[in-house]
């Protein structure tokens, strides 16, 4: 299964690339470090929705690294 999808995989702090809802269509991703976690269902098909330290708000489409401390 794609990473991404089950809630449980994502916490604050992980640096994750994520598709903000403006680049879907064009695949663009940014990359950052999970600030809030905004999907509130523990799984969703499109990606988990999370606003990232830079305030963007995006779907994850990949974990990039365990969280920062």
């Amino acid at each position: 299964m794609p990473e991404g999808m089950n809630r449980k995989e994502i916490r604050p702090g992980l640096r994750v690339r994520i598709v903000e809802k403006q680049n879907q269509w064009s695949g663009a991703t940014t990359d950052g470090v999970v600030r809030d976690i905004l999907t509130k269902s523990a799984f969703h098909p499109h990606g988990i929705k999370v606003r990232l330290v830079g305030g963007q708000v995006g779907r994850v489409q990949e974990i990039l690294s365990p969280p920062e401390t």
